[in-house]
């Protein structure tokens, strides 16, 4: 299960590398708002934009890959065996102090009058 994780982490982390450059090389949409305003190619600006090249479809796979892989990550994070028990068990656990009882008292320290019903319930 840990050799799974590994390779899933090592595909995210090259898949989320990949769309990081893809998406900073690309030729952004926005770069022909120029040509709207006088620059001779303003059909350009709302027209069809055509079929997808290279980069596009590339990151579009890509980022269909990281999903799946932040997806497969989660999943296998969720359902791995805990090694130990809780954060908690590990605590260093203070022993409570008892103070002397004095004579006539309960075990919490409280009077308890001879004869009383009070020593019939157990505590």
């Amino acid at each position: 299960m840990e050799y799974l994780f590994s390779v899933v982490l090592v595909v995210h982390i090259l898949a989320a590398i990949g769309v990081i450059g893809l998406v900073l090389v690309q030729h952004g949409k926005g770069a022909d708002m120029g040509a709207a305003f006088g620059s001779g190619a303003s059909g350009s600006l709302f027209g069809a934009t055509g079929s997808a090249n290279f980069l596009s479809r590339t990151t579009a796979v890509l980022a269909a890959v990281f999903f799946v892989t932040s997806l497969s990550l989660a999943y296998i994070a969720s359902n791995k065996p805990k090694t130990t028990g809780s954060v908690m068990q590990d605590a260093v656990r203070s022993q409570a102090v008892q103070e002397p009882v004095a004579a006539g008292a309960d075990k919490a320290g409280t009077p308890v009058e001879s004869g009383s019903k009070t020593k019939d319930i157990p505590q």
